[in-house]
C-alpha cells in the first residue's frame, strides 16, 4: 500500500525496527531496510560524518509516495531530507522525534527541555569523535515498558553515536514545512519528556498528533500497535 522509510534514532540501527517490520509488511506496505551513515551495520566510522550526511542518505532512499518515519534524535536529518526532497516525501511522521525549526539542532533541542533525563546517561567515548549510553541507565530511560529479554538485547545492539550531527544547526528554507506531517507522542517517554514532544508538535494540525501511552520505543514495547497506528495513518 505505501513505502515506508523508518529511520531509527541516536545509538540505533535498522535492527531497531525488526518487530516492527513484519506487522507493517503484512499490512500490506514496502519497508526497505535502512540505516542512516554510521549507525547499525553501516561501515562509516563516526569520525567525519555529518548531519548533512544523513540527510543525503535520506533523501538519496526516498522514492516518490515515501511516507517517512523518524525516531527521537532522526527528527532532524529526516526534516532536512524533507527539504532536500520534498516531493518524494508523502508524510513526515515524527515519532517522539525532534522536530526543528530554522537554526535548531538535536542539541539544542534537548537544551530547551524543561528537563535532562538524558544527561546522567551520556558518556563520551575514549576517542572523543562519539558518546553511547551507560547501559544500565539505558535500560530505564528507552525500554522501561519492553519485555526484559527484549530491552537487554536492545541495549547490547546500541552502537556509539557521532557528536558532530547532533550539534550542526539545521537550515531550512520552508520546502519541509509544506510536507504533510504527523507527529506520535509517547506519553511514557522518558528519554523526551512528554510535555517537549507536545510543544515541538505546536505546528501539526491536532488532528495529526496522535497520543499513546508508550515508552521511547514502542517499536519494541508494542510493535503491532504501532503498525496499525501508521497504517492508519497511511491510509488516511
Amino acid at each position: 500500500m505505501a513505502r515506508m522509510l523508518l529511520v531509527a534514532g541516536a545509538c540505533h540501527g535498522a535492527w531497531a525496527w525488526d518487530a516492527l517490520v513484519p506487522h507493517l509488511v503484512a499490512l500490506g506496505h514496502d519497508v526497505p531496510h535502512f540505516d542512516l551513515p554510521a549507525h547499525g551495520d553501516d561501515p562509516q566510522p563516526a569520525a567525519g560524518a555529518t548531519l548533512g550526511d544523513y540527510a543525503s542518505a535520506i533523501a538519496a532512499a526516498l522514492l516518490p509516495g515515501t511516507i517517512l518515519l523518524a525516531h527521537s534524535m532522526a527528527g532532524v536529518p529526516a526534516t532536512l531530507a524533507a527539504e532536500l526532497a520534498p516531493d518524494r516525501v508523502a508524510r513526515l511522521v515524527y515519532l517522539c522525534a525532534y522536530l526543528p525549526q530554522d537554526g535548531d539542532s538535536v542539541t539544542s533541542l534537548r537544551r530547551q527541555q524543561d528537563s535532562q533525563p538524558l544527561k546522567p546517561a551520556l558518556r563520551r567515548t575514549p576517542e572523543g569523535h562519539s558518546f553511547d549510553f551507560v547501559p544500565e541507565l539505558a535500560r530505564d530511560l528507552f525500554y522501561h515498558d519492553c519485555p526484559e529479554a527484549v530491552a537487554r538485547a536492545a541495549t547490547a545492539s546500541l552502537r556509539p553515536e557521532p557528536i558532530a550531527p547532533q550539534e550542526t544547526p539545521v537550515r531550512l528554507a520552508g520546502a519541509a514545512r509544506a510536507v504533510p506531517r504527523s507527529y506520535i507522542l509517547c506519553t511514557q517517554d522518558r528519554a523526551i519528556p512528554p510535555a517537549d514532544q507536545r510543544r515541538m508538535a505546536l505546528g501539526i494540525p491536532a488532528a495529526d498528533v496522535h497520543a499513546r501511552a508508550w515508552s521511547h520505543s514502542p517499536f519494541l514495547s508494542d510493535p503491532a500497535g504501532l503498525a496499525r497506528l501508521l497504517d492508519a495513518i497511511a491510509r488516511a
